[in-house]
């Protein structure tokens, strides 16, 4: 297999695109161009770091390295779980409950997929540990974030429907359902538009790197299925741990509605 090797001068050209994002930001006056030149360089400076840091784990293989990057990587998630939420949880549960399903749910994940299908020799190889950490990672912070969101904004719109039911001896299981469901409609519907599309609307980014580095189309694809099983896995499993959790944080043992404990 030889795939075309890019140096850094070649991406200076089509680097100019972004320029070209900027240029139309101050031509139409949108005031995006210090943020899209902020995350330009961020995302530069990020993956030469990672590359770097990536070049050093596949040459050491040490499994304390290899999960000590895979918990970087699940505390930034969490992070930017909190940072999506217009209501957050308070105190430690903020980053607490988003943290432990991240883990939860993409390290379950991923273990059943180095165990159970890929197998390298040793099973926690960072070459094969950490990439698969990270697409299952990212698709499982989205899930939980928009989960997250939907709750607790529902629970503020819908407090009077829910106190109301809660008043007449339902439980609070009973009258938080309906939002439950939306909350965990709302998480499970970006990976199954990205199912229903991939393949037709778009070819996914392993996919498209195995083929440029020239696997078979056949035996990409069949990667990319795993991939995808793996990640709706994911992040079904993180949703439905991080909605359901939340729900609990925010009633109590006498099932009273406890919106006093999100922070505004």
């Amino acid at each position: 297999m030889t795939y075309i090797q890019l140096s850094y001068g070649d991406l200076v050209l089509p680097a100019l695109l972004v320029v070209m994002d900027g240029v139309l930001s101050l031509v139409l006056r949108l005031k995006l161009e210090r943020q899209l030149a902020i995350a330009t360089v961020r995302m530069v400076l990020q993956l030469v770091l990672v590359g770097y840091v990536l070049t050093f784990l596949f040459a050491t293989v040490s499994p304390l390295w290899t999960a000590l990057a895979a918990s970087i990587m699940v505390l930034f998630a969490s992070r930017e779980i909190v940072a999506r939420q217009k209501r957050r949880l308070p105190g430690i549960w903020s980053y607490g409950l988003g943290a432990g399903c991240t883990l939860l749910a993409a390290g379950t994940v991923t273990m059943f997929a180095l165990l159970t299908e890929l197998r390298p020799d040793p099973w926690y190889h960072p070459r094969y540990a950490l990439p698969l950490l990270g697409m299952i990672l990212g698709n499982t912070m989205t899930g939980i974030s928009l989960g997250l969101d939907v709750l607790t904004n529902s629970l503020v719109r819908e407090r009077a429907a829910i106190e109301a039911c809660l008043a007449l001896g339902g439980t609070r299981h009973q009258a938080l359902l309906p939002v439950i469901r939306d909350a965990l409609r709302s998480g499970f519907m970006p990976i199954m538009n990205s199912m229903a599309a991939i393949g037709l609307v778009s070819l996914p980014g392993m996919m498209t790197g195995q083929i440029l580095a020239g696997v078979e189309p056949v035996d990409a694809v069949k990667y990319q299925l795993l991939i995808m099983f793996l990640i709706a896995g994911g992040t079904g499993l993180g949703t439905l741990a991080a909605v359901l959790g939340g729900a609990h944080l925010l009633t109590d043992h006498r099932h009273r509605l406890r919106l006093d404990r999100i922070s505004r």
